[in-house]
């Protein structure tokens, strides 16, 4: 494949990524979306430090990984506490997150 095809799928990838942020509700859907797009930018990264030669992309998207691991750790917790905290998981129900004085 040449780097033309990489990038184009790579568009197509993140493309797909935005539609899901903006278009979808709930909000596990919302953040596969946002892992799509990383891994578009990934590919891109790893496309282009692969066509020129040099490792520096590799070795970005191993950090881009690493970082994505570790951001997937916490948003599945924050997840875990405003499902318990409201019961749903669609993003309407979280426009008003402060704590309501008694």
């Amino acid at each position: 494949m040449t780097l033309i095809s990489y990038a184009g799928l790579a568009m197509i990838l993140f493309s797909l990524g935005v539609i899901g942020v903006i278009a979808r509700r709930n909000i596990i859907i919302i953040y596969m979306s946002i892992e799509l797009m990383l891994n578009a930018i990934n590919l891109l990264l790893v496309a282009f430090s692969r066509y020129l030669g040099n490792m520096d992309g590799q070795i970005m998207a191993i950090l881009v990984i690493a970082l994505a691991a570790a951001e997937a750790s916490i948003f599945l917790s924050i997840i875990i506490l405003l499902f318990r905290a409201k019961g749903s998981l669609d993003t309407d129900v979280f426009t008003q997150l402060k704590q309501e004085v008694e």
